[in-house]
């Protein structure tokens, strides 16, 4: 497995998570990495990316100021902390890597498996 998601779960509106996802670093220590996340019913949408190098990040308008992406080359992890989680947050969230720094789904090819995150009101 070359992407490996964890620590998602059930909060409450207001509470917080930390998604971690472990990656191969001999496949992906060059790529950029993204998170994602599909509600029922609807499209995957972009949620935050970091670059190779961890120096450049952008986010969904929906979670700036809410969620940090931040990538630990050390220990090839890239994490998701996500602050003030509202329900409309509830979604299986992804990891994704891609050889170029991308905001839309097109621009990744490898997908790890998903987390469930749900956000109660």
């Amino acid at each position: 497995v070359q992407l490996q998601a964890s620590g998602g779960g059930l909060v409450q509106a207001g509470g917080s998570l930390r998604l971690s996802c472990a990656y191969s670093e001999r496949a992906f220590s060059n790529y950029a990495l993204g998170w994602f996340r599909q509600a029922p019913g609807k499209e995957r949408e972009f949620v935050a990316a970091v670059n190779w190098s961890g120096s450049v990040t952008d986010y969904a308008d929906s979670v700036k100021g809410r969620f940090t992406i931040s990538r630990d080359r050390d220990k090839n992890t890239v994490n998701l902390q996500m602050n003030s989680l509202k329900p409309e947050d509830t979604a299986v969230y992804y990891c994704a890597a891609g050889p170029r720094f991308r905001t839309n789904v097109d621009g990744y090819l490898n997908w790890g498996q998903g987390t469930q995150v749900t956000v109660s009101s």
